[in-house]
C-alpha cells in the first residue's frame, strides 16, 4: 500500500515521502495514529506541488543571502562610545550593539545571536566581525570602536 508519511517514522522514511508499506502495517499502526495518510493521485501530485514551491523558496532565499553577504562584506561600521584617556570603553561593545548598527546603517535586520563576537569590544580600535546571514553563509565586516568626543 502507498501512503504519505505525515510524520517521520523510523526505518520507513521522513515526514512528506511517498513510500510503501505492508498493507497491515499502514492500516492497523501508521494510519490510526495519523503517521500517514493513504496516497491518492491528488494528494501526490499537490505533495510534488509543495516541495517544488519549497525548493524556489530556498534558491531564493540563498540568493538574497549572497546579495547580504555581498553588501555586508563591504560594510564599515563605526561606533562612538564613552571611553578613557587610555582607550578603555566605559562599558563595553556586544553583538546586539552590533546588529543594531547594521539595521541603522544597512535597514536589514540581523538576530544578535549570529553576530559571532568572542567577547564583548572593551577598547577603542578597528575589529573584524563576522556575521552569519543564512546557514553557512557568513560575511566579515569591519567595525571601528572609537571614542565619542
Amino acid at each position: 500500500m502507498d501512503i504519505i508519511l505525515l510524520e517521520d517514522v523510523e526505518k520507513l522514511g521522513s515526514r512528506g515521502e511517498v513510500v510503501s508499506a505492508s498493507d497491515g502495517y499502514a492500516r492497523n499502526y501508521l494510519l490510526p495514529r495519523k503517521l500517514a495518510e493513504i496516497a491518492t493521485p491528488g494528494k501526490v501530485e499537490e505533495i510534488k506541488r509543495h516541495q517544488e514551491a519549497e525548493e524556489q523558496k530556498k534558491s531564493r532565499e540563498a540568493g538574497r543571502a549572497d546579495d547580504l553577504v555581498g553588501m555586508l562584506g563591504k560594510t564599515v561600521l563605526t561606533i562612538n562610545v564613552q571611553a578613557g584617556e587610555d582607550g578603555r570603553l566605559f562599558g563595553s561593545v556586544t553583538a546586539a550593539d552590533i546588529a543594531e548598527e547594521i539595521e541603522k546603517a544597512r535597514k536589514v535586520r540581523i538576530d544578535k545571536k549570529k553576530v559571532r563576537l568572542e567577547d564583548p569590544i572593551k577598547e577603542t580600535g578597528d575589529y573584524m566581525v563576522e556575521v552569519e546571514v543564512h546557514a553557512g553563509k557568513t560575511a566579515t565586516m569591519k567595525v571601528i570602536v572609537a571614542a565619542a568626543e
